[in-house]
């Protein structure tokens, strides 16, 4: 059974080897997690699944950290694919861990700032706006009164998104169009996180996601859904999309002001006929976006952080050996 103590995780393929270490921090053992795994693999990289809530602080050990699977070493590189739920206490403790990585030089991708970042949709839209990247206008307010009077007043120029500050995969999303539709804060975990609807029915709706890793796209696709949230998981269509300058300027931007690796941006459209980005993912899938895609983008991504952190794959030999 692997340090993680999740039989799941022990049925991930990994491999043996003098090439780099990487440690792939996973919630479960999902599609994802196996073409990551594939993908170093064939770049001559060994690759330790597990979670992140199985790393702990030990100031015994040299490093102070406890990285299971590497025994008194520490990884070449950590790629994080999922935090994992818990209480507040426990994500402190485990993006602590993140932030010790990186005092001890250890390469993390993303790192932990970009990761808070992104989760915390409100720092997102914040730094669209100081990097005067296109967004929809956004209010996060923790007062009911405050953001009901919001509410009387913006909503009279049209509709406001209403979104949970930590979420994903469309759920929780709720359109806001009178003061009757906002719904007790407690249920929004004490933050109402508002935006601007910018969606428009074109015969259905759709956005872009857009996959970037060190400063240039990897692939993008259109989602397209009768209604107006597209996400893959609640019904949308992905299908391909041709790249142009504006798009590719929004994401790349967008990914740098996050200071993200690599990150899924959302594009949407507006009725005005320009683009704005809605949302950053740092720990975006690709599952949709690989069906309408003519090569690996677990491959493509691979290369691309193991290039970006100077670590060198195995030899030739090594890998036909």
């Amino acid at each position: 059974m692997p340090p993680s103590g999740d039989p799941g995780i022990a049925a991930l393929p990994k491999q043996s080897g003098s090439g780099p270490q990487i440690a792939l921090l996973i919630d479960r053992p999902e599609w994802h997690a196996r073409e990551l795994t594939r993908a170093f693999a064939a770049l001559g990289a060994r690759v330790v699944p597990l979670r992140l809530s199985a790393c702990s602080f030990d100031t015994r050990r040299p490093s102070g950290l406890v990285i299971p699977g590497f025994g008194a070493r520490l990884p070449d590189l950590v790629l994080v694919r999922a935090i994992g739920l818990g209480s507040f206490e426990s994500i402190t403790l485990r993006l602590g861990i993140l932030h010790a990585l990186i005092e001890l030089k250890v390469p993390v991708a993303n790192p932990p700032r970009c990761i808070e970042r992104c989760v915390d949709k409100a720092a997102t839209s914040f730094l669209c706006f100081k990097n005067k990247i296109p967004t929809p206008e956004t209010f996060a307010l923790q007062s009911p009164r405050q953001a009901r009077a919001l509410v009387r007043r913006e909503c009279a120029r049209g509709p406001l998104v209403l979104k949970p500050l930590f979420g994903a995969q469309g759920r929780g999303l709720k359109l806001i169009r009178r003061e009757s539709d906002l719904p007790d804060i407690e249920t929004m975990a004490g933050v109402y996180y508002l935006q601007r609807f910018v969606g428009i029915d074109r015969n259905g709706y759709s956005d872009c996601r857009v996959l970037v890793a060190q400063g240039r796209v990897l692939a993008a696709m259109t989602r397209r859904a009768d209604h107006w949230i597209t996400n893959l998981k609640l019904g949308a269509r992905p299908e391909p999309v041709a790249i142009d300058s504006e798009m590719r300027d929004l994401a790349l931007r967008a990914a740098a002001a996050v200071e993200a690796d690599f990150a899924g941006v959302d594009l949407l459209r507006g009725a005005d006929g320009h683009l704005r980005v809605i949302e950053v993912n740092s720990m975006p899938g690709w599952q949709g976006l690989q069906s309408v895609t003519d090569f690996s983008i677990a491959e493509e991504l691979a290369g691309a952080l193991l290039a970006r952190y100077g670590i060198a794959a195995a030899p030739l030999a090594e890998l036909a050996s």
